[in-house]
């Protein structure tokens, strides 16, 4: 989004667009309700909303540790007995994911309890939790805190490190996505706006020092951690390698009966990637 908060674009898409924040599973309802033009969607909402497609060229993936999707369970818990998992709800595709991983760990029966991202709070009322996001990334900077102050022994599990073990593929978490039927409609030719997404991915990119900067007064993490979430952990281009990601997660899903069948092709991109 470098382009759409920063100078010299900044003000010329603001008035091109209109942009709202809110939780990537929000993001999908909008999309769905015909609210939004566009919007950064789970995944998996591609499976559960007709119509919907992908604007190419930019995705919120990662090809290894990603450090903000965690499940977190007791030392002493083994995972083929964990019964009830906290989760965080702010995405449906993680927790589509964490089901998958469960079917794989020999447990299908794994229950998921909506909660609020506090650590401490959802492993009071579960033996295990899924936190994303700023809660993960503060999760485990506060690791060893925690365990000074409760001498509690957990287990921090990288969802995208136990995806790519299981199947090889990348963890896609987000694509940019639109209906098709709107699209047609928008007084702006689509490539313009695909062409928007991608030169704002390209320029923050190329600005990633001043990002972590700005977000280390935001946030209580450093630079250096911030720097290196940007850099090492998140992967932002829709390749084919994330395309067969997806197909992979679609596969699976389906198989374990988390979603519905659905058959992604190129055909859902609404133009060839660049």
């Amino acid at each position: 989004m470098w382009d759409f908060e920063h100078p010299p674009l900044d003000r010329e898409l603001a008035s091109r667009y209109k942009i709202d924040w809110m939780l990537p599973s929000e993001c999908a309802d909008q999309l769905a309700s015909g609210a939004a033009d566009i919007g950064l969607v789970p995944i998996a909402a591609l499976a559960t909303t007709p119509g919907l497609r992908i604007l190419p060229g930019c995705t919120i993936a990662s090809k290894g540790s990603v450090r903000s999707l965690l499940l977190v369970h007791r030392d002493t818990q083994r995972l083929e007995s964990v019964r009830r998992v906290a989760a965080d709800t702010a995405s449906r595709t993680t927790i589509a994911y964490a089901r998958i991983l469960f079917h794989q760990w020999g447990n299908r029966d794994v229950a998921f309890l909506p909660m609020a991202a506090d650590l401490d709070t959802m492993l009071e009322h579960a033996d295990a939790a899924i936190v994303i996001g700023d809660p993960a990334l503060m999760a485990l900077e506060e690791r060893a805190n925690r365990f000074e102050r409760t001498g509690e022994e957990l287990v921090y599990r990288d969802l995208a490190e136990e995806w790519h073990a299981l199947t090889g593929l990348p963890f896609v978490s987000a694509v940019w996505g639109a209906t098709a039927s709107k699209a047609t409609a928008w007084s702006r030719p689509l490539e313009e706006s695909i062409g928007d997404f991608i030169h704002s991915r390209d320029r923050g990119l190329q600005n990633i020092d001043a990002l972590a900067a700005e977000w280390a007064q935001r946030m209580a993490l450093t630079e250096q951690s911030i720097r290196s979430y940007l850099t090492t952990n998140i992967h932002y281009v829709l390749d084919e390698e994330c395309l067969e990601g997806m197909r992979g997660f679609f596969r699976e899903a389906a198989k374990t009966g988390i979603l519905p069948e659905y058959e992604f092709s190129s055909n859902e991109l609404l133009f060839d990637a660049k």
